[in-house]
């Protein structure tokens, strides 16, 4: 979450960008493949991840949403729906999501995060049941 903040603040996802944040602040080889997969998702599907939480937070567009809030959103998104790890339940992702929210955001970021990933996680689980469908990226 910290590394998505950071990157969003300085605009600049690049590996380079990663790179400079394992040096500076990743020293838990344990969560090595984590946080690799889960940047590598909101990289890869940024757009995607992006049109999701927007649509989901009902008029307010990305630019107007705190930058906490947004690297909280990304974060859990991207483990929701593209990092390969199966094994994070998506309630336990929300979960922690509004935590971090809490504690890093404002009074509401908590209550926000949480409405936001609601819906997607009940859009999402619609989809589901209706069929596989395009999760928001262009083909």
């Amino acid at each position: 979450m910290q590394m998505l903040f950071q990157m969003e603040a300085q605009g600049d996802f690049s590996q380079e960008a990663e790179q400079r944040f394992r040096d500076e602040y990743l020293d838990d080889t344990e969560h090595e493949d984590y946080f690799s997969d889960v940047y590598k998702a909101v990289v890869d599907h940024k757009d995607a991840i992006d049109q999701r939480i927007e649509a989901a937070s009902r008029g307010w567009h990305l630019e107007r949403l705190m930058k906490i809030d947004l690297a909280v959103l990304r974060l859990c998104l991207a483990e929701m729906c593209w990092s390969g790890r199966d094994d994070v339940p998506v309630g336990a992702s929300i979960n922690e999501a509004v935590k971090l929210a809490k504690k890093y955001g404002t009074e509401d970021s908590g209550k926000f995060v949480n409405g936001v990933l609601g819906r997607i996680a009940r859009d999402l689980e619609a989809e589901k049941s209706d069929g596989p469908k395009d999760l928001g990226e262009e083909s």
